[in-house]
């Protein structure tokens, strides 16, 4: 019997959709720089090539049009749930394994992993589809004052699956590294555990998703009139915020205001479980899940929830410069952890946690900022062109992150990320001066 929106309760499947959207996405772009790094391939090649997995998040409005006229939402979930669980199954199947020698060398050559990368790379593409089409079914499988109601609860097993990817994943492979020794095993079987969640997920979902009267194909309806329109409508959208004043102070702050952690990002795990003679920290695989995937993302939601409640009392303008402070004075802890390198736990979970708590707190401006930039006819659009921007502003440092570190160590890669943080202040204080004083503030 088909399942209908009016029978089932969001219940059943928002949780399961958002945690579903989540894994891949956390798979792709975490678990393969912590894989990478524990294979031995250098930190230029993997932060480089991780980089590259990021760009079907980047690129996904130009196909997103495709995703609302071809098909219904639902089949486009079903069908990229059913790719991707056969994609993590092949990764797992083909994943390589260098031997203990060049992996402890550190010079795992990237090229072993060419199968690996293709597979990663389609699996985003895959997963990127799935946003869009999970978006967009969520707002018309029911109605919005539901909708309004369970955005809560997608945000929060969207996180869950962030723990999963981060913390779960990470320490299921650290305990299986430590009692087989075997580092590649270790991570066939991580990925395998994905798999096998995921295949859960997706058959959870072919049966009870409900169908939607309202989820329709465009394209079977008008054909001609939906293509045509939706060209005009992308070309107005873009020429319209091309034309926006101050639209490049705007684009200069999308993508200087997160410098800073665009660096932090690609080397923090490498930093926690490189050696100490390497200039690392030295930390098991497992105790990495704990601290950074778990306990850090923990305080990166804690930040987020506090970021929030601050920013509606006192409006984006009056929070804006505490924000961007948060957002890079705690990039000042890895600096410590590389000059000291301590070896009590506690002492680098908090380090961690602090950094993360910072980095979400500071983020609530820039996202209140996006929706902020983006009002007008072409709201929608116009956010969705600011997400590129956003996106682009963790890909560029991404890029080159790994060879700077690979050529100056550690410690100055680290001092080198607390003087990118005058690029954030800068961009800062210039917008500062254009943003209304009222907006984001909570009426009383």
């Amino acid at each position: 019997m088909k399942t209908s929106d009016k029978k089932l309760s969001p219940w059943f499947w928002v949780p399961t959709l958002y945690f579903a959207e989540g894994v891949p996405y956390f798979v792709v772009n975490n678990i393969s720089v912590m894989m990478f790094t524990k294979m031995g391939v250098p930190n230029g090649d993997m932060a480089f090539f991780t980089t590259l997995l990021y760009f079907p998040w980047f690129l996904k409005g130009l196909w997103g049009p495709l995703v609302d006229v071809v098909k219904t939402k639902r089949w486009w979930i079903i069908s990229m749930q059913v790719i991707m669980t056969a994609l993590m199954i092949l990764l797992t199947l083909t994943l390589p394994k260098p031997d203990a020698a060049m992996i402890a060398e550190g010079h795992t050559p990237i090229s072993m992993f060419t199968l690996t990368l293709i597979l990663f790379i389609i699996s985003a593409f895959a997963s990127a589809t799935h946003d869009i089409a999970a978006d967009g079914y969520y707002m018309i499988a029911h109605n919005p004052s539901s909708q309004a109601a369970f955005i809560g609860v997608r945000s929060t097993f969207y996180r869950i699956a962030s723990v999963f990817g981060q913390g779960v994943l990470v320490y299921i492979a650290g305990v299986i590294e430590k009692d087989t020794k075997d580092i590649s095993f270790s991570w066939q079987v991580t990925l395998g555990v994905s798999a096998a969640v995921f295949f859960l997920v997706t058959m959870y979902h072919t049966f009870l998703l409900p169908r939607s009267k309202d989820d329709r194909p465009r394209l079977a309806e008008n054909e001609k009139v939906d293509f045509a329109t939706g060209l005009k409508e992308f070309g107005n959208s873009f020429v319209s915020f091309v034309k926006k004043p101050g639209v490049l102070l705007a684009i200069a702050f999308m993508l200087l205001y997160r410098l800073p952690e665009g660096f932090l990002i690609k080397l923090c795990q490498p930093f926690l479980v490189h050696p100490v003679k390497e200039g690392g920290l030295g930390l098991d695989t497992d105790v990495v899940g704990l601290v950074y995937g778990t306990f850090g993302v923990i305080a990166l939601l804690g930040g987020g929830i506090v970021g929030g409640v601050f920013a509606s009392r006192l409006g984006l303008k009056k929070s804006l410069w505490t924000m961007a402070a948060c957002m890079t004075l705690p990039c000042i802890t890895f600096v410590y952890l590389a000059m000291f390198q301590p070896a009590d736990q506690i002492i680098i979970s908090i380090a961690v946690c602090i950094e993360q708590f910072g980095y979400g707190f500071g983020f609530t401006a820039y996202m209140l900022y996006m929706m902020y930039f983006s009002e007008g006819e072409f709201k929608t659009s116009h956010y969705a062109i600011c997400t590129a921007f956003m996106a682009l502003s963790m890909m560029l440092p991404g890029f080159v992150a790994g060879y700077i570190e690979e050529a100056i160590g550690y410690v100055n890669f680290f001092w080198m990320v607390m003087a990118c943080c005058i690029a954030t202040l800068i961009v800062t204080y210039l917008v500062d001066k254009e943003i209304d004083p009222n907006y984001g503030k909570k009426e009383k």
